[in-house]
């Protein structure tokens, strides 16, 4: 599926690949097959080899899988329910009992709460380090790692990793890196063709992009691997259903589009936050002062629609700001046609708080919408004060 739409351009490929014409009726949207079993020819005669129980394949969720394929530069795609169900597939395919991996000092509170809390139980350790220092994550490497798990652009502070660096030192260790791609969509950047084994979407962000569904997707280059975890999810059953496949596909049609739109937006707002005086620091790797603005500029496309900024009064004054907001909505998630703020600290990432993993307490986080850019600046600003 790769191999038909290599050549042609991101656009093109997020709306056909995957996604002929139904050969029944025409349809040129590909339907939502809200079935869980299938008829058979004969006592284990499954149509096209997969089609016996929607746990194990759908059309509607298989469409999608390649569509992401064909995006991301990856011969396998599995979708699952939502991408901490995606991320545990991939952390207990990988990790044994005793096994180790390094963690980025500055990864999603829900990842960390997994890891920490959930894969330690089973025997599995982990050791924090900050991924923009490669010597960091060297001393960081034991006998027992078999994974790096990277973000890059950082939930939520917006650090930059060189994902190609990383891939060097964890294949000289004879381990894995995994990247977390749901911040920098497949549209600003592929980590697969940087030098990444595993790549991991929460698709409920971006990919779904309307803050209708919830989903994640794991994209390998690995034949043996795509068998192992596609054992994993049938055996566990983390699946997402045809609807929620179907609508993360329409989503992905207009990605390209949207995240101009994002990027555009969010560029203006930073823009504004810098020369704010109630704002003490921005963090948004497209500023030439961010300390990964190079490595980004390499391996991304633009910067994203993400953008982190302290309250130069602390938190109790970022607290205000969140309250205050008219346009920026408060809740938790991101990557929407709507624009959002959070406080971090006490929301998508309270269960890092007491770790190495703990955010400033008058941090904000916001997800850019693509409303008009002229209205969110006057919003901010309006709350700001």
């Amino acid at each position: 599926m790769v191999d038909d739409y290599a050549e042609l351009g991101f656009e093109t490929r997020a709306i056909h690949a995957g996604q002929a014409p139904d050969p029944r009726t025409g349809a040129v949207i590909v339907p939502i097959y809200q079935t869980s079993t299938y008829a058979q020819d004969g006592v284990g005669g499954t149509r096209e080899g997969d089609y016996e129980y929607s746990r194990t394949a759908n059309p509607t969720r298989t469409a999608l899988e390649q569509a992401l394929a064909a995006l991301e530069g990856a011969r396998h795609t599995l979708a699952f329910a939502s991408g901490m169900a995606a991320s545990d597939a991939v952390l207990r395919t990988v990790l044994r009992p005793g096994d180790h991996l390094v963690l980025g000092n500055d990864a999603y509170g829900g990842t960390f709460r997994l890891i920490d809390k959930v894969l330690s139980l089973w025997g599995v350790e982990h050791t924090v380090a900050d991924l923009s220092k490669i010597d960091e994550v060297r001393a960081a490497i034991r006998p027992e790692t078999k994974l790096i798990w990277c973000e890059s652009p950082t939930n939520p502070m917006l650090g930059i990793a060189d994902i190609a660096a990383l891939a060097g030192v964890a294949h000289d260790a004879d381990a894995r890196l995994v990247v977390d791609n749901t911040f920098a969509t497949p549209y600003l950047q592929t980590p697969l063709a940087l030098g990444a084994d595993i790549v991991l979407h929460s698709t409920t962000k971006y990919l779904g992009g309307h803050s209708d569904v919830v989903g994640g997707a794991v994209l390998t280059n690995e034949d043996e691997l795509r068998e192992q975890l596609f054992y994993m999810r049938n055996a566990a059953g983390a699946v997402p259903g045809p609807f929620d496949a179907w609508l993360t596909l329409r989503g992905i049609k207009t990605l390209a589009l949207r995240m101009e739109r994002h990027c555009d937006n969010a560029e203006r707002i930073v823009q504004t936050l810098t020369a704010h005086p109630k704002v003490s620091k921005v963090y948004y790797p497209g500023l030439p002062t961010h300390a990964g603005h190079e490595v980004a500029a390499k391996q991304m496309r633009r910067f994203g629609g993400m953008v982190s900024f302290s309250h130069v009064d602390g938190e109790q004054a970022a607290l205000e700001v969140a309250s205050k907001t008219k346009l920026f909505i408060l809740a938790e998630s991101l990557g929407g046609i709507e624009s959002l703020i959070e406080h971090p600290g006490r929301m998508t990432h309270a269960s890092t708080a007491g770790s190495t993993l703990q955010v400033p307490a008058d941090l904000l986080r916001l997800s850019v919408g693509i409303e008009d850019s002229r209205d969110l600046v006057a919003d901010l600003v309006a709350a700001l004060g």
